[in-house]
């Protein structure tokens, strides 16, 4: 199972490049897409999704030319936008098999135990009565995923799936898009830079319509080790710390900075060698293409 992306560009007409060239080439498992807005990211998702044309490329899924041949790709795909609407006043159950009906699955009763079936995987079964517009955030979240698996796709797309929810609703949504990544093809994209590390076994960052970096998240921080110090300073030095170091990421602890920085050598001046993160990666990568 693999998807094939080939010099794949897209202008739009106010003249934002989004995608320039990208080649990706993704494998069975969860694959992370990561970037700043505007990094082209949706724009790819769409473009594979066939729900906009690009301006040159290719993209094959297996054997199905996904540009030529639309309709056998939506066989295959299920699909989880970042938000979506539902219509108020109808039930989870009701819409998965209105939904189902749209799908082309045949039969009431093959219908019935298939919507029953996803209800149980996405832990909604018991909400199944309820109006899908009274859900909770993460409970949506998990709506749309037994959408989107609707008709067992072989490949599923996913766009900020857990932003806005709170800690629990992340947990349990991660783990399934975990267990749906088995044997499917998923696509996670996100800003959320830890969601990646522990649910993707390969990635891709990029940014300006441009691929930055592709690989396996251990071997991509390995690439960073002995490269990367970190040092804990004061908010005031913050400025000067900027101005005489490569500073990737800094953040708050304890009323102080913690500082990672990037130089081949050894800094001196109190800093510490430390093992590279997913995020120290990200950094390096984004900061080096601005």
């Amino acid at each position: 199972m693999e998807l094939i992306i080939n010099n794949l560009s897209k202008t739009y007409s106010n003249g934002v490049k989004a995608l320039n060239n990208l080649n990706l080439t993704i494998g069975k498992g969860m694959f992370g897409l990561l970037g700043p807005n505007g990094a082209g990211k949706s724009s790819l998702m769409r473009t594979i999704a066939t729900l906009q044309e690009p301006d040159q490329g290719s993209i094959h899924f297996n054997d199905i030319d996904v540009l030529k041949e639309k309709e056998k790709v939506k066989r295959n795909l299920g699909y989880l936008p970042q938000s979506f609407g539902v219509y108020p006043g109808i039930s989870a159950q009701e819409l998965l098999l209105h939904f189902a009906v749209l799908k082309g699955i045949k039969g009431v009763k093959p219908r019935k135990e298939t919507v029953a079936n996803l209800l149980h995987q996405v832990n909604l079964y018991k909400d199944r009565k309820k109006s899908v517009h009274t859900f909770s955030g993460g409970m949506k979240q998990r709506f749309g995923i037994a959408l989107s698996l609707l008709g067992d796709p072989d490949l599923i797309i996913v766009d900020e799936p857990t932003a806005g929810l709170d800690p629990a609703e992340r947990n349990r949504f991660n783990n399934l898009l975990s267990d749906i990544s088995e044997d499917k093809i998923v696509i996670l994209s996100t800003h959320i830079v830890d969601d990646v590390k522990d649910l993707c076994n390969n990635l891709a960052i990029i940014n300006h319509g441009n691929k930055l970096i592709n690989g396996r998240p251990s071997e991509l921080m390995k690439e960073l080790d002995g490269k990367v110090w970190q040092k804990r300073i004061s908010k005031s030095e913050i400025e000067q710390y900027h101005s005489n170091y490569h500073i990737i990421t800094s953040r708050l602890n304890e009323g102080n900075m913690l500082i990672n920085i990037l130089d081949d050598d050894h800094p001196g001046n109190g800093f510490s060698p430390v093992y590279p993160s997913l995020e120290d990666v990200y950094f390096s990568v984004i900061n080096h293409s601005a």
